[in-house]
Formats: structure tokens, C-alpha cells, sequence
């Protein structure tokens, strides 16, 4: 077929191919601080997109949760807790954080549940001094007594409302303080060892541990104690003051220009 005798051949393509901009060009890089009650300052790095127009790089941050664990915050080898922290403010280009939950990997809970013993679990939700309204939950196991011979260690249900009643008293009892206090509690686990003392005489418990921490209110976001409660990492690094020289002297102003 000739190419003068069909139109349609001849036109060319509407809307050309746009050149594809790197997606990665228009991103920038802050640094993620964690709270002072842990020992690593900086938890990690995050993207996001510059500031264009009226989408302000900040509004995108606030509210992003990241998560660490806490082996790396804490620079030891509780390998097994997974620490929720979420963005609450922006100082240049560091990322302000504050503590939103804490969950037990999933490896390390599958490999406390065995067969012959009972599985005791519970939830509980308290209020910090501070006003922040968190979801406690607890788990448990069964353990042989000393001496004991037969294979099995089972509670009987009354046993189990008794020493589910006992980890509700004593995480209620433990909870009313600030909420960085009750975080230190988490990671020293010593709620888990008053609860394995306060239910042993009803029955000997092993692998205690708070399995999960939601946090279900918080209080309106005060930054003088977000700052406080970062110290020295949420303070941008200021450049010294000039001082003026000795010898300079102003210049006359001129009668015309």
C-alpha cells in the first residue's frame, strides 16, 4: 500500500513519551533519634520527599512509626524485643521519637509454647502518671515443682484465674509511673520476675514475659518535655557567635550619591 494514499499512516503519535525523572532525586534523608532512656541515640535513617509547594517534608514525618529492636537501642543481647517508636516532631533534620509499643518476635514466642504445661495469658489495661493509656499483655507457663515426678504440669482453672488475677494486680501496681520509667521496667523485665515470685505459690511459673504493648490514648503532645526527653540529640548544632573586630570603623555616610 502506498504511504500518500493512507492518512493514517503519516500522522504521528499524540503525547510522546515523558521523560522519567529518578524518583530517588527528589527525596532526602533524616536521621531517626530514640528517646534518652535508651543508649543508642540514633535508631536508623528515614526518606522522604522533599519540601515542594504546600507538602511540607515534616507533615509527612510526623506520625510514621519505625521499628528497632531493642538489642540495637540498647547495645545488649535482649535480641527478642522489637521496640515501636513514632515520629511526634521534626528539628532540622533530625526525627524526634517517642515510645508506641513493643511486641516479642514471633521466633521467640513459638519456641516457649511446649507440650505438658499450661499457657496462662492475660491483658491488662493501665494509665502512666504521665497520662498515656497503654494495653499490657502477659504471658506464662507452667513449671515442674522441685521434686516432681510425674511428666505433666497442669494447672487446674482455678489455679489459672488465681495467678491471672495476681499478673493483673501486679502490672496495675507496676504502671503507675512515667511512661520512660515503665519503659525501663520493659526492658529489665523486672514486671515478668515480680509476677513468677507473686504466682509461686499457687503454681511454680517459668517464661514469663510481657508478649505485646499497644498504646491506645496518648496526651497532647507537649515539645518542651519531647525535648527534655531527648536531651542533648534534639538540639540542632548552632554556629558560634561572630566577634566584631577591634580595628573596623564605620565609614562616614555621603552627603550625595
Amino acid at each position: 500500500m502506498a504511504v500518500g494514499k493512507n492518512k493514517r499512516l503519516t500522522k504521528s503519535k499524540k503525547g510522546a513519551k515523558k521523560k522519567t525523572a529518578d524518583p530517588m532525586s527528589r527525596k532526602e534523608w533524616y536521621d531517626v533519634k530514640a528517646p534518652s532512656y535508651f543508649k543508642q541515640k540514633t535508631a536508623g535513617k528515614t526518606l522522604v520527599n522533599r519540601t515542594a509547594g504546600t507538602k511540607i517534608a515534616a507533615d509527612s514525618l510526623r506520625g510514621r512509626v519505625f521499628e528497632a529492636n531493642l538489642a540495637d537501642l540498647n547495645n545488649n543481647e535482649s535480641g527478642h524485643r522489637k521496640i515501636r517508636l513514632v515520629c511526634e516532631e521534626v528539628q532540622g533534620k533530625n526525627v524526634l521519637t517517642n515510645f508506641h509499643g513493643m511486641d516479642l518476635t514471633t521466633d521467640k514466642f513459638r519456641s516457649l509454647v511446649k507440650k505438658w504445661q499450661t499457657l496462662i495469658e492475660c491483658h491488662v489495661d493501665v494509665k502512666t502518671t504521665d497520662g498515656f493509656v497503654l494495653r499490657i499483655f502477659c504471658v506464662s507457663f507452667t513449671n515442674k515443682r522441685n521434686n516432681q515426678i510425674r511428666k505433666t504440669s497442669y494447672a487446674q482453672t482455678a489455679q489459672v484465674r488465681a495467678i491471672r488475677k495476681k499478673m493483673t494486680e501486679v502490672i496495675t501496681r507496676e504502671s503507675t509511673c512515667e511512661l520512660k520509667d515503665l519503659v525501663g521496667k520493659f526492658a529489665l523485665e523486672s514486671i515478668s520476675k515480680d509476677i513468677e515470685k507473686s504466682c509461686a505459690s499457687i503454681y511454680p511459673l517459668h517464661d514469663t514475659f510481657l508478649r505485646k504493648v499497644k498504646m491506645l490514648k496518648k496526651p497532647k503532645l507537649d515539645v518542651g518535655k519531647l525535648l527534655e526527653l531527648h536531651g542533648d540529640s534534639a538540639v540542632a548544632d548552632a554556629g558560634a557567635a561572630v566577634a566584631p573586630a577591634k580595628d573596623f570603623v564605620e565609614p562616614a555616610p555621603l552627603a550625595s550619591v
